[in-house]
């Protein structure tokens, strides 16, 4: 895969395994942890707690995107409606998504496994090259997180519609079901 950038200087990442849920919910994992990506001439890897002071930042508002497309944004965190946390697995996130052409698309994509997996979009604040060819992602300036419907970048992302049997659970466990898929 070619690294991808996108405007200004916004750097692209995608990954696999997405879950589509009932009312138009989405839950899974944008990005993991420790799990190696080819990005054009080098590989990647973000590490825990890469995300941690983005998910601080106030005034951060970070997007829900089809396909890095921001003229079809699905949610947001300033909006309420995108929640995003960092556990052992990687960037979990929680979306509601609106009555909209783009949401019901991603949604129905998501909810038949056609959709390729969960992409996100950084600056990179603090990285470290321990090789010429390997980069080590410590902290980013999160951007956004997409629903893409072809290729991810990195392997072991999830996306699912929530699924009525997962609504009761608590958070926790809903996250150890989708950190297994």
């Amino acid at each position: 895969m070619n690294p991808s950038r996108g405007p200004n200087g916004v750097e692209l990442r995608a990954a696999v395994e997405l879950r589509a849920a009932a009312g138009r919910r989405l839950e899974g994992y944008a990005a993991v942890f420790n799990r190696e990506a080819q990005i054009g001439s080098f590989r990647e890897v973000v590490r825990p707690g890469a995300f941690r002071a983005a998910l601080l930042n106030p005034a951060a508002d970070v997007l829900l995107l089809a396909d890095h497309d921001p003229t079809r944004v699905l949610a947001r965190t300033s909006a309420g409606n995108l929640r995003l946390a960092e556990d052992g697995h990687g960037l979990h996130f929680e979306a509601t998504l609106p009555d909209t052409t783009a949401a019901r698309d991603a949604h129905a994509l998501v909810e038949s496994r056609t959709a390729g997996g969960m992409s996100f979009g950084f600056r990179p604040v603090e990285e470290r090259w321990p090789t010429k060819d390997r980069r080590e992602l410590l902290a980013v300036q999160l951007i956004e997180c997409s629903v893409v419907s072809a290729f991810p970048a990195y392997s072991g992302t999830s996306v699912a519609a929530r699924a009525r049997h997962l609504a009761g659970l608590p958070a926790g466990a809903r996250r150890l079901v989708l950190a297994t898929l």
